[in-house]
């Protein structure tokens, strides 16, 4: 199903999707942590952003499956790539928390729960991002190893 678009794999395309999204869901979360001002102005677009790219990681796990088929085994690659997506959720859900207490405070309805707890939350979402940035960078570092690691050397000619 994930295959081929006019003869060019899925995978490169779906990946690009991926690589900007949760990167840019990492760097939200941890300015809407910082500022927590900003949950209300650009708390939604950082949660979006977190959405779209955990909903493409199934794309790219299978496209990346099907290409595997015609170029063969990306070794670590694989393994490292369809493990981004716990580190996505996570990352999305707490993303999430944060806009929702924020906007539930900003309409003068009470957050459940004591003041720590968004404090907590908002500490675990500044965690999640880390390793969500630190596991986006093994998955691309492996792949791009996998695709260019025999083909391009450091010596100029």
């Amino acid at each position: 199903m994930f295959d081929l678009i006019n003869g060019l794999p899925i995978h490169p395309l779906v990946v690009h999707g991926v690589v900007v999204l949760l990167p840019l869901a990492v760097v939200g979360t941890i300015a809407i942590v910082a500022r927590p001002a900003w949950r209300t102005t650009y708390g939604v677009l950082v949660v979006g952003c977190a959405a779209v790219a955990t909903a493409l990681i199934p794309v790219a796990t299978s496209s990346g499956e099907e290409l595997e088929k015609h170029v063969g085994d990306p070794g670590r690659h694989a393994a490292l790539g369809e493990q981004l997506i716990w580190f996505a959720i996570p990352l999305l859900l707490l993303s999430a928390g944060l806009v929702w207490a924020s906007r539930r405070r900003e309409r003068g309805l009470s957050v459940p729960g004591p003041q720590w707890l968004v404090n907590a939350v908002a500490v675990a979402a500044v965690v999640a991002a880390l390793a969500t940035a630190v596991q986006v960078y093994r998955v691309g570092d492996s792949g791009a190893r996998a695709a260019w690691g025999d083909q391009v050397t450091s010596t100029a000619p």
